[in-house]
C-alpha cells in the first residue's frame, strides 16, 4: 500500500480517535483505513493503537511515531505548497495584526520593501494590546509574543528574541535608592504590564543562580510605551524591552539597573491559523518578515544591548557622570546603604 498513505490515515485516526471517522473524514472505507494502519504496523514490527471495542489509544511507539509522522507530512505540503505558490501572484488585502509598541517601531519599513516587491497586495495593519483571536477576528496573520499564543490551531515560527530592561530615572534613584539585588525591587513600585503577560513572578538568573521576586506595589498599564512614560516620570522601576529605552539609556534619562542578572529573553513570532493551503500573499509576507528579522539588529537588540551594558562603569559612577553632583549630604551615605542592604541568597530551582 502507499507507505505515505497509510502515515496520513494514521493521523487522522489518532486525531479523531476512530477508524470510522477517520475513513469518513478521508473518504475511504472503514476497511480501508483499518488495513493502511495494519500495514504501517506490520512495516514497522510494532503495534501503534490499542484497540478495544469501545476505545482506541496510542502506545508509546505509536505516540514517537505519531509526532515524526506529523512533521514529515507538514514538511511535504510545505513543499507542494512553495512549488504551487510560484505559479500564483501575490494579491488582495492582508489583515495583519501586531502589538503597538513592537508595531510602531518595527513593521513600516517592513511593510514598505514587502509592498515594493509585491504591489499588487494591500497591507491592513491593526496594532493592539491584547490577545488576538486570529480566525475569529479574520487576520491573516499576526506578531505576537510566544506566552500569548495559547492555540493548539495556530501555527507560530519565531521571528527575533529580545531582551528585558530594569530600569528607573537618576532622580527616583537618589531619592528611594539603588536596588542592586532583584529581591531589593519589592522596595519599589513596579511599572508593569498585566499579570496575563508576565505572570506573579518576575524571574532572574544571575551569578548564584535563579531569584524568583514578587511585586507588592504594582502600578499596570497594558501598554510598555506607556510604562516608559511612567519610568521617565519617576514613578517607579520598569521593566522594559531593551530597543524601547535603549536612547533614554544613552542619553541618561533612565538608569540601567542590576546588570549583573538577566530576565527570560522574549520571543517574538509570526503567528497564522493553518499551515494548510496559505494564499500566496500570507506565505510571502510570512517569508518576507523571516528574512528581514534574520538581518535586522534593531527590532529588539537584546544581545547588542547586553554586550553593550557588560562594560558599563558602575551604577554609582554612571549616575554622577549623567547629572550634576548633588549638594545634599544625606545622598551618598543613602545610596551606599541601598547598595549594601539585604542582599539575598538566590532560591534553588
Amino acid at each position: 500500500m502507499d507507505h505515505l498513505q497509510s502515515m496520513r490515515v494514521f493521523v487522522k485516526v489518532a486525531d479523531l480517535g476512530s477508524f470510522a471517522r477517520a475513513a469518513s473524514a478521508m473518504d475511504i472505507s472503514n476497511a480501508v483505513a483499518t488495513r493502511h494502519v495494519a500495514d504501517l504496523e506490520g512495516r514497522l514490527g510494532t503495534r501503534l493503537l490499542n484497540r478495544t471495542t469501545r476505545s482506541l489509544s496510542l502506545t508509546e511507539s505509536g505516540q514517537v511515531y505519531l509526532e515524526r509522522a506529523r512533521q514529515i507530512l507538514d514538511e511535504l505540503e510545505d513543499v507542494e505548497q512553495m512549488v504551487v505558490a510560484r505559479n500564483h501572484e501575490p494579491v488582495g488585502t492582508l489583515r495583519i495584526v501586531a502589538p503597538v509598541v513592537f508595531g510602531l517601531h518595527n513593521l513600516a519599513p517592513v511593510l514598505q520593501s514587502y509592498t515594493e516587491n509585491f504591489p499588487k497586495v494591500v497591507p491592513d495593519l491593526t496594532l493592539v494590546d491584547r490577545q488576538v483571536d486570529l480566525v475569529e477576528e479574520g487576520f491573516d496573520v499576526g506578531i505576537v509574543v510566544t506566552r500569548q499564543m495559547r492555540s493548539a490551531s495556530i501555527v507560530t515560527r519565531r521571528l527575533t528574541t529580545g531582551c528585558m530592561t530594569v530600569c528607573a530615572t537618576p532622580s527616583y534613584l537618589e531619592k528611594h535608592g539603588v536596588p542592586t539585588h532583584p529581591e531589593h525591587l519589592a522596595e519599589h513600585p513596579a511599572l508593569s504590564l498585566p499579570t496575563e503577560y508576565w505572570g506573579d513572578e518576575r524571574v532572574f538568573t544571575g551569578p548564584d543562580g535563579e531569584v524568583r521576586v514578587r511585586p507588592t506595589n504594582v502600578i499596570v498599564a497594558n501598554n510598555t510605551a506607556m510604562l516608559r512614560q511612567f519610568a521617565l516620570l519617576g514613578m517607579g522601576v520598569a521593566i522594559l524591552p531593551s530597543y524601547l529605552i535603549g536612547s533614554d539609556i544613552a542619553r541618561g534619562a533612565l538608569v540601567r539597573l542590576l546588570p549583573d542578572f538577566r530576565l527570560p529573553q522574549v520571543e517574538i513570532n509570526i503567528a497564522y491559523p493553518s499551515r494548510r493551503h496559505l494564499p500566496a500573499k500570507v506565505r510571502t509576507f510570512i517569508d518576507h518578515l523571516v528574512e528581514y528579522f534574520s538581518h535586522s539588529t534593531d527590532a529588539m537588540m537584546g544581545e547588542q544591548w547586553a554586550a553593550q551594558s557588560a562594560t558599563l562603569a558602575p551604577i554609582g559612577v554612571e549616575m554622577r557622570a549623567e547629572q550634576p553632583e548633588s549638594t545634599d549630604p544625606n545622598l551618598q551615605p543613602r545610596l551606599a546603604r541601598s547598595t549594601r542592604a539585604r542582599v539575598a541568597v538566590p532560591s534553588p530551582l
